[in-house]
C-alpha cells in the first residue's frame, strides 16, 4: 500500500487499468465479431445447403424448381435462406440452362413444340464464381469464373457437379453477398478500437496533466521566488505522495527565506536607526545649547529692554512672542526625533483605557471647542483592564487626537472614541475616528514611515513615534481612511493578565 500512495505507483496502476480495460475491450469486440462472423457463415452455408438440395430435387422428381418452392409445407427454404439466394441454375452436360429459381434463366418455347434453352456462356450478368478451382478444367465453361475484375462485384456463385446417366451436370446456386454490409461489418472493430483508442487518450491528457501540474505549479513558484516574491506557496502540499512532499518542503524553504528577509530589513532597520540615533542625538544637544541661550536672551529682552511706547510695546511683545514660538516649534521636532531614535522600553502595568484617553483629550479641548467640534467617548462594558505605560500610550493617543482635530480643522466635525473588548481574545480595541478631510489612498501605507508627512511645518515623526510605541505595548495599529469622509485609527493592546 505504500507503493501505491506514491506518484510513480499511482501513474504506473492507472496505466495498467487503462492497458487492462483497452485490451478486454478489444477483446470482446473481437469476440463479437467472430461471432457474428461465425453466425453469417453459418447462414450462408444452410442457404447453400438448401440450394444444392432443391436442384438435386428438381432432377430426381422432375419438377420444376419454384414449383418445389412454391409447394405447401416445403422443407426446402426457409426465410433466411430464401432472402439469401437469389437464383438455382441447374446446368446440363451441354451447358445449357435447364431450370431454374427465377424467370430469367428458364427456357422458353419456340415455334412449334421447339424449346429453346439458354446457354451459360450467354450468361455475362452472373455474380462470380467462388471456388472456381475444384472444377478443373470445367471452368473455362463458366463465364462467371472470378477474375481481377469481377472479384469485387456483390454476390457471389457456387457450383457443385453432378454426376448422372447423360454425363456431369451442375448445379449452380447464386447468393447474396453484400460487399458493402461486409466492408461496414470490418470497419466497426475499427470503429470501437478507434473509440477506445480516443478515450485512453483523452484520459491519458487528464492524468498527464493531472500529475504535471504539480510540477508545472513548482516551476512556476520558483519562477516567483527567483523574481523576488518570497510570499508565493505551492497549493499542491494537501497531496500525500512524493508531489506533496515537495510542494510542501517547498513552502517551508519559502516561508522561512520570508522570515529571513523580515529579519534582515528589521535588522537593517535597527542599525539604520541606530546610526541616526547616535548622529541625532549628538546633533539635537548642539542645537539645544544655543535654542536654550536664545530663549533666555528673549526673556531677558523682554523684561529689560521693552520699549516705554504703548504701541511700540505692543508690537515689541508680539514679535518676542512668535521668535519663541518657533524656539519652542524646533525644541519640540529635537524632543520627537530624540523619542524615535531612543529604543521604546514601555514599563507596563495594569491600567484603565478610558482614564489614559480622557487624560489626552485635555490637550485638544481648547481646540475643539473653538472649532465646533464634538468629542465623545464610548466605552462598552466589561472592558479588561490593559497592560501599557500610561505616559507612553497619552503621548500616543496626543498624537492621535491632535491630528484628528487638525484633520477637521475650523469647520467643525465629531470626534468619536470606542472602547471595547476585540474579537480575537485578550485584547482591547480602541477605535478614534474623525470626520476630517481623510487621507489619500495613496498615502494611506507611508503614514506610519519616520519622516513622511503632508504638513508643510510636520516632521513626519508623530505617527513613526505612535507606530513603536504600539509595538512596545506588544499591540497593533492600522488605519482606515476615505478621502474628504474622515479617518479612523483601530488601536488594539493586550489586556492585563494579572
Amino acid at each position: 500500500m505504500g507503493f501505491l500512495s506514491t506518484f510513480r505507483g499511482r501513474l504506473l496502476l492507472i496505466l495498467a487499468l487503462m492497458l487492462v480495460a483497452t485490451l478486454g475491450v478489444q477483446y470482446y469486440i473481437n469476440l463479437l465479431m467472430q461471432q457474428e462472423n461465425t453466425e453469417l457463415r453459418e447462414r450462408q452455408s444452410q442457404a447453400l445447403l438448401a440450394g444444392l438440395q432443391l436442384g438435386v430435387s428438381s432432377l430426381t422428381q422432375q419438377d420444376r424448381i419454384r414449383d418445389l418452392v412454391n409447394q405447401p409445407g416445403q422443407a426446402y427454404l426457409d426465410e433466411g435462406s430464401r432472402q439469401r439466394i437469389l437464383d438455382i441454375l441447374v446446368i446440363t452436360n451441354e451447358w445449357l440452362v435447364l431450370d431454374s429459381l427465377s424467370d430469367t434463366y428458364l427456357p422458353e418455347s419456340g415455334e412449334g413444340d421447339q424449346i429453346i434453352y439458354k446457354r451459360l456462356s450467354d450468361l455475362n450478368d452472373l455474380p462470380p464464381l467462388m471456388n472456381g478451382e475444384r472444377l478443373g478444367a470445367d471452368l473455362e465453361r463458366f463465364p462467371n469464373r472470378r477474375t481481377a475484375e469481377n472479384k469485387l462485384r456483390n454476390d457471389e456463385a457456387h457450383a457443385l457437379p453432378i454426376e448422372t446417366s447423360e454425363g456431369r451436370w451442375y448445379i449452380m446456386v447464386l447468393l447474396r453477398n453484400d460487399r458493402n454490409e461486409a466492408a461496414a461489418r470490418a470497419a466497426q472493430p475499427l470503429l470501437v478500437t478507434l473509440g477506445v483508442l480516443s478515450i485512453s487518450t483523452l484520459i491519458t491528457f487528464l492524468l498527464v496533466w493531472r500529475f504535471t501540474r504539480p510540477i508545472a505549479n513548482l516551476s512556476d513558484a520558483a519562477r516567483r521566488v527567483a523574481e523576488g516574491d518570497l510570499g508565493v506557496r505551492v497549493p499542491d502540499d494537501y497531496r500525500g505522495d512524493e508531489m506533496g512532499r515537495l510542494a510542501m518542503r517547498f513552502n517551508e524553504m519559502t516561508s522561512e527565506l520570508e522570515k529571513s528577509k523580515e529579519l534582515e530589513e528589521q535588522l537593517q532597520q535597527a542599525e539604520k536607526s541606530a546610526v541616526i540615533g547616535r548622529l541625532g542625538s549628538a546633533i539635537a544637544h548642539e542645537i539645544r545649547n544655543p535654542l536654550n541661550y536664545i530663549n533666555l536672551t528673549l526673556d531677558h529682552l523682554r523684561s529689560k529692554f521693552a520699549p516705554e511706547e504703548e504701541d511700540r510695546q505692543k508690537t515689541f511683545k508680539k514679535l518676542i512672542t512668535q521668535v519663541k514660538d518657533e524656539v519652542a516649534r524646533i525644541n519640540q521636532q529635537i524632543t520627537d526625533f530624540l523619542s524615535y531614535s531612543r529604543p521604546a522600553v514601555a514599563d507596563l502595568k495594569p491600567a484603565d483605557a478610558k482614564g489614559i484617553i480622557e487624560d489626552s483629550l485635555r490637550i485638544v479641548e481648547g481646540t475643539a471647542e473653538e472649532n465646533g467640534i464634538k468629542v465623545a467617548v464610548i466605552e462598552h462594558k466589561n472592558v479588561p483592564q490593559i497592560a501599557a505605560d500610561a505616559e507612553m500610550l497619552r503621548s500616543v493617543f496626543n498624537n492621535l487626537f491632535i491630528n484628528a482635530v487638525q484633520a477637521m480643522g475650523a469647520s467643525g466635525g465629531n470626534l468619536t472614541v470606542r472602547i471595547e473588548p476585540d474579537e480575537e481574545p485578550g485584547y482591547v480595541r480602541i477605535e478614534v475616528a474623525d470626520t476630517g478631510n481623510g487621507i489619500p489612498a495613496e498615502n494611506l501605507s507611508k503614514i506610519f514611515e519616520p519622516y513622511f508627512s503632508t504638513k508643510e511645518t510636520g516632521t513626519g515623526l508623530g505617527l513613526a513615534i505612535v507606530h513603536k510605541a504600539i509595538e512596545a505595548h506588544n499591540g497593533s495599529i492600522e488605519v482606515d481612511s476615505r478621502e474628504g469622509e474622515g479617518t479612523t485609527f483601530v488601536v488594539r493592546l493586550p489586556k492585563d493578565e494579572i
